[in-house]
């Protein structure tokens, strides 16, 4: 029996995310620039035929994984401004963000060793900009939320809760290992939702 086109398509989507953990995974080890589409097809256990049925070379599959990236970002955010109260919008991303580093540690690695690549390297500077802009765009929502909170001044406590946050995702992504992360949390939760 032949399979449905929704069948097809979680096969599809599948291989794209095997292909993306695996580019990931080596980009990390190797770099980028010394990671091949051969190694990134033998890492997810495929053709190199077939990678190319999905992603048209390296920066095709880079500039998806930056899209998507880009995507759960957004879709944080706007799950928090959908929320009616500033104070539970900043507990949604408190909680959203430590619960995804807690998840995928080797995921926030990555995307910040990409932001941090030197604007020289045209190829990754490209899409550190992109990464750089959505948070920018992100952290002047966060702004408006801490200004609807009534706090003094917005601006900077919204520099100071998201250097904390950033802070504690970076612990939890490099040193897993007995992080008191419920304990974090909570003071987080506790220190910006009053």
């Amino acid at each position: 029996m032949p399979r449905t086109q929704q069948e097809n398509e979680r096969i599809r989507s599948k291989a794209k995310e095997k292909i993306q953990l695996a580019a990931m995974e080596l980009f990390i080890k190797q770099g980028y620039h010394a990671t091949s589409i051969d190694n990134v097809a033998k890492h997810a256990g495929i053709s190199k035929g077939l990678l190319y049925n999905y992603f048209k070379g390296k920066e095709d599959l880079l500039a998806t994984m930056v899209e998507t990236r880009m995507g759960e970002l957004i879709q944080v955010m706007e799950e928090a401004v959908a929320i009616e109260t500033p104070v539970n919008q900043i507990r949604h991303i408190i909680e959203e963000a430590i619960n995804n580093v807690c998840e995928h540690p080797e995921v926030y690695r990555f995307y910040l060793h990409l932001q941090t690549q030197p604007e020289s390297d045209q190829i990754l500077s490209n899409y550190s900009r992109m990464l750089i802009e959505e948070s920018a765009r992100q952290f002047n929502l966060q702004c408006e939320m801490f200004e609807k909170m009534g706090v003094k001044e917005p601006r900077k406590r919204s520099l100071y809760f998201s250097s904390t946050l950033q802070g504690i995702m970076l612990m939890i992504s490099t040193y897993p290992e007995n992080f008191p992360i419920d304990e974090l949390k909570a003071e987080m939760i506790q220190e910006f939702c009053k």
